[in-house]
């Protein structure tokens, strides 16, 4: 048995590559470009909302954290949620929450109301983020096409968000028109999703779509793709919050810093494109989960050395290991045999993941300010790389979180 082909076979219709309508194509698409924009594109419009709604430097601080946050705590809410609504009637709703959100906070005048609203935006994509894969697993034979298209469009809607709001709002729409474009791109996608909810006529996920905690946390994969989950995001929210002061302090120009920094979003869409067809068809794993725990270790090593001397080959390492990110997302699907399984792992890798995420940019900041350089920072974050290989390493065994789970008892019965 194989790594990679056996663990991420589809269970249904033999394994073969089942037709995908255009709708199917176009809805997941459609969401995964809309799961990031709501958080990346604030920080390029940061000076526009101090003048515009009063933020002040405490409150960007709030922003910024955000987003981890949100995806952490509101994420573990997706899967209860869906046991009422369905996975399809599920992500509807938090697609809703999204249009509202990013809708409305760009019509307020004042802080209070803009933080809530943009976190009522982040746990609409938090739904997303959680149920989205379960409702590719239940896709008979079309697993991995439509995880490429998932894993790539979240890489591009961040970019997107990020890349759009300064040149957005320096055409004359300001920072309204700049966050408030991304509205009505997730309206597009709401109006896919109601259209499969049609289809679909109140399909629900099966009654064990709530896989209690304690039972995953027995699960040594399910433990694995949780820990490497959440290094991956720490090291990339990271690498977005602080690699352009890192490259700044080292000499390096404004423009160029971002550059480089955008260069990391360029490099996961080419991971994105790649890897879920690489699991599927990859005899080991095992290689790949090094690489990317070595890759972190030389990234930062570099960065600590000889920061300004090869600023793009830091850049580029650093990107080859956040190939990690697509990977994991991938594996949610490829380590789980039904649906409701799916749903639960999702459930409880992204929200403790993104925690991990949230912690991190906030703790390298207060380590930066004690010590006043980056010594101390980049050797933590080197040493970063080796929980990551161990936990990728375990993660690649050819292993269902459902057989170590045990056989299903009557209450993950579908209903």
């Amino acid at each position: 048995m194989t790594e990679g082909r056996r663990p991420g076979a589809d269970t249904r219709a033999g394994g073969r590559a089942a037709p995908l309508g255009l709708l199917t194509l176009l809805a997941v698409a459609l969401v995964s470009i809309n799961l990031r924009p709501g958080a990346t594109s604030i920080g390029a419009v940061l000076a526009e909302l101090e003048t515009g709604v009063g933020v002040s430097p405490a409150v960007a601080g709030v922003l910024t954290a955000l987003p981890g946050l949100c995806f952490g705590v509101l994420g573990a809410t997706a899967v209860p949620l869906s046991r009422r609504w369905g996975l399809t009637g599920t992500i509807c709703l938090g697609l809703a929450l999204v249009v509202l959100g990013l809708g409305l906070r760009v019509l307020t005048g004042s802080t209070v109301p803009f933080v809530v609203l943009s976190a009522a935006a982040l746990g609409g994509m938090a739904v997303g983020n959680v149920l989205v894969p379960a409702w590719i697993k239940r896709q008979p034979g079309a697993g991995v096409r439509l995880m490429t298209i998932y894993s790539t469009g979240l890489t591009v809607g961040g970019a997107s968000g990020a890349a759009l709001s300064a040149p957005v709002t320096a055409t004359g729409a300001g920072w309204r028109g700049a966050l408030g474009l991304w509205a009505g791109v997730a309206a597009t996608a709401l109006v896919a999703w109601l259209l499969v909810a049609r289809r679909e006529r109140g399909t629900v996920l099966p009654g064990g779509s709530g896989l209690p905690t304690g039972q995953l946390v027995r699960s040594p994969t399910a433990v694995a793709l949780t820990v490497l989950f959440g290094m991956q995001s720490m090291n990339a929210y990271v690498q977005f919050g602080w690699l352009p002061q890192i490259y700044r302090d080292a000499g390096l120009s404004a423009t160029s810093a971002g550059l480089l920094t955008g260069s990391l979003t360029a490099t996961g869409i080419v991971g994105g494109l790649l890897m879920p067809t690489v699991i599927h068809r990859s005899r080991t794993l095992t290689p790949w989960m090094v690489g990317f725990g070595v890759l972190a270790v030389l990234g930062y090593t570099g960065l600590l050395l000889a920061p300004a001397a090869l600023p793009w080959l830091w850049v580029a390492v650093l990107g080859l290991s956040g190939w990690a990110f697509p990977t994991v997302i991938a594996l949610l699907t490829a380590r789980s045999r039904r649906p409701e399984v799916t749903a639960g792992l999702s459930g409880f890798v992204q929200p403790i993941g993104y925690l991990f995420a949230a912690a991190g940019p906030f703790l390298v900041g207060l380590i930066h300010s004690w010590t006043g350089d980056w010594q101390l920072v980049l050797v933590l974050l080197a040493l970063s790389g080796v929980p990551l290989a161990v936990a990728g390493v375990r993660a690649a065994r050819p292993v269902f979180v459902d057989d170590e789970l045990g056989p299903p008892t009557l209450e993950d019965a579908p209903v």
